[in-house]
């Protein structure tokens, strides 16, 4: 996340910033600037190691949801095939006992019983076909967050491993960075430096920002004119602008790319 402009506040700068200055403190910005990403990505790193750990487990609770469907399908159709047995060996306990009966009154009673074992029989057999197709569809769904799982464990193992390898490059540059630092405050006026610092810290890190056209390209405000000095250099000119009370100023001083009118 880049720096951008803070809310106006009061500041008392300094009204002349001489053009060597103002290169450096261009400079200077840059370097912040870049510091301050880096920074910020050391400091997200942990947040984003800990959101590839919850893409892992979530493909981690869709294998064993897709699991634990299977196995209550198991479950229910043994349960099925239990009350299957219970009414066969019902069934053969009557047709022993039709064979034994004298009368047609218990013959026909065994009869019914029978007929309504048969039929129990067969709607449980049915249920056990329809189990049987689910567990199918059940297995090729396990199967398919399985191969999810894998291949997220493979996704999540490369960005950690270049998130890793980011981290070792981003301390490294931050190295350079600070060093190259230390270097170009040493040769930037100390009045011009505390400006410098002074509205960095009450604007989130920016104080110096490039201007186009006469507006600033970080907060997209419109420099008032009689806001700016121009100070020319031999192929850029340069505008400073200071900061006051004023709600609509934002960074301490602007600088052009190009030619300024």
């Amino acid at each position: 996340m880049k720096p951008r402009c803070g809310s106006a506040g009061a500041f008392f700068v300094y009204e002349k910033i001489m053009n060597a200055d103002l290169e450096r403190l261009i400079a200077l910005q840059k370097l912040d600037s870049r510091t301050h990403d880096a920074e910020h990505r050391l400091v997200d790193e942990p947040e984003r190691l800990a959101a590839l750990e919850t893409r892992l487990e979530t493909a981690r609770q869709q294998v064993a949801s897709a699991k634990q469907r299977l196995a209550d399908n198991q479950h229910a159709r043994r349960g099925v095939e239990k009350d299957v047995a219970v009414h066969q060996g019902r069934l053969s306990k009557f047709r022993e006992q039709a064979m034994a009966v004298k009368t047609n009154q218990e013959y026909h009673a065994i009869q019914h019983e029978m007929a309504f074992a048969q039929a129990e029989i067969k709607t449980l057999e049915d249920k056990i076909l329809e189990l049987m197709v689910e567990a199918d569809d059940l297995t090729a769904a396990v199967k398919k967050a399985e191969g999810s799982l894998t291949a997220e464990q493979k996704t999540v193992d490369a960005e950690k491993k270049a998130l890793g390898a980011e981290s070792v490059r981003l301390k490294s540059e931050l190295d350079q960075l600070r060093a190259e630092r230390r270097t170009l405050i040493g040769a930037i006026d100390p009045k011009a430096l505390a400006t410098f610092e002074l509205v960095a810290k009450r604007r989130n890190g920016l104080a110096v920002a490039e201007a186009r056209d006469g507006i600033c390209t970080i907060c997209h405000v419109r420099l008032r004119p009689q806001g700016v000095q121009h100070h020319q250099t031999q192929r850029r000119h340069y505008s400073v602008r200071h900061l006051s009370a004023d709600p609509v100023l934002r960074p301490a001083a602007y600088y052009f790319a190009g030619s300024h009118r």
